[in-house]
């Protein structure tokens, strides 16, 4: 049985290596997507400080993000592609860090209480599958490393789930 335990967060690599770690272990031998995404989102929650929210937006029909599992409040269910944050990042292909999601063009207020965002494409064999999107009620909360971390946190994810 799995069993996640504390981190260290002082030091961005050290937490991260540790944490694709512990999520590598979490994952191993399931391969269902709600599950994966369920305890993903979870772990991430857990783990990181300073968090509201934690979880996953799914692509459907090309032009639609759904909500998918997360941890943290009530949710937007539906994000039309190119729409705030998380619908940049599929446009974008990219990941998009927000240090104050006020100041973005478009941002979708699910929380009130958000002030930075870091969205993480999915993306496999060239095609857009969702995206992990975490929000903090601190503004200017992620930085390049917590970009880098999470983009791993999403490389492991897709390499142990079916879409």
């Amino acid at each position: 049985m799995f069993e996640a335990h504390a981190i260290d967060s002082s030091n961005k690599t050290e937490f991260y290596r540790e944490l694709t770690s512990q999520l590598g272990g979490l994952l191993t031998g399931e391969r269902d997507l709600i599950a994966n995404a369920a305890n993903t989102s979870a772990l991430i929650f857990q783990m990181l400080p300073d968090l509201n929210w934690a979880g996953f937006y799914f692509l459907r029909a090309d032009d639609e993000l759904v909500l998918g599992p997360f941890q943290g409040k009530v949710a937007c269910v539906r994000i039309p592609k190119g729409k705030g944050v998380c619908g940049a990042s599929v446009q974008r292909r990219a990941s998009v860090l927000v240090e104050d999601v006020y100041a973005f063009p478009g941002h979708i207020a699910c929380d009130s209480a958000s002030r930075s965002e870091l969205v993480v494409p999915l993306i496999e064999d060239g095609k857009v599958l969702g995206v992990i999107d975490l929000d903090s009620p601190n503004a200017s909360r992620f930085d390049a490393d917590d970009q880098a971390g999470i983009e791993k946190v999403a490389e492991i994810f897709l390499a142990s789930t079916d879409f």
